[in-house]
């Protein structure tokens, strides 16, 4: 890549971290379901789901970390990348408020497994630093955000690859597992809190009517940002990505 597509590129992702960052505003209620919010049947329900997938994820970032310690680097990014974005908050003219995940590149660039555990701890740290999601409603926001989201971009961007169409591939990742994320969310709080009239399938109508119109232009701006850090991956981590492309095929 010459100079001046990667000054080109960087300028670029400056650019969608300020259109990120601009809109954020503290008070209003995220995407992630805050601490007690959940009933605590349907509370235990999501960690008893949630915590198989953290146990594989831990299983897997294990074998990558002690066969090739070299790119913990790079897993400390995708995990940086997912909490700066997930952290933010976008407030919606619904009066609530959406937000990216970030969780596109990690799956991509690793597993879903993987992302399965940086999410989590995303969560974890954004909840106990920033009073941003909770402890009792852990289980039911790494499953929407740090389980369904990563499997989903994951799913999407292989299919791509194997089509030839790998670019086109990430940033369909990075753009529908942000929306799954926020349709699972939508299912949850619905199960959680069905409408007296139309029960589930109106909640969820309502719930799912909060977030979007601001999530998907947030998931198509968050999905060309990940093209833009791919592409500055590919120029200055190339032997890296290169790595990660053995052991997936290996």
């Amino acid at each position: 890549m010459s100079k001046v597509n990667r000054i080109l590129n960087l300028v670029l992702i400056a650019g969608f971290s300020f259109y990120l960052v601009v809109g954020a505003a503290a008070p209003a209620q995220a995407m992630h379901i805050m601490e007690g919010f959940l009933p605590v049947g349907w509370a235990i329900f999501w960690w008893v789901l949630a915590l198989p997938f953290f146990v594989f994820g831990v299983k897997s970032l294990s074998q990558i970390t002690q066969k090739n310690p070299e790119l913990k680097l790079l897993l400390a990014l995708a995990g940086a990348f997912s909490f700066v974005l997930s952290a933010l908050k976008i407030p919606s003219v619904t009066g609530s408020s959406s937000h990216p995940t970030g969780t596109g590149l990690g799956a991509v660039l690793f597993s879903p497994g993987v992302m399965t555990v940086l999410g989590s701890l995303v969560l974890v740290f954004q909840a106990v630093l920033l009073a941003h999601g909770g402890l009792t409603t852990l289980g039911a926001n790494a499953f929407s955000m740090a389980i369904v989201g990563p499997w989903i971009a994951y799913g999407i961007y292989r299919l791509f690859l194997g089509l030839q169409r790998q670019k086109l591939g990430i940033f369909l990742a990075a753009t529908l597992g942000s929306l799954a994320t926020y349709l699972v969310t939508s299912i949850q709080l619905a199960l959680a809190f069905p409408a007296a009239s139309g029960g589930v399938i109106a909640s969820f109508i309502k719930f799912a009517g909060i977030f979007a119109l601001t999530q998907l232009p947030l998931s198509i701006s968050e999905g060309l940002l990940t093209i833009l850090v791919w592409n500055w991956l590919q120029s200055y981590a190339s032997e890296e990505l290169q790595t990660l492309k053995l052991l997936q095929e290996s």
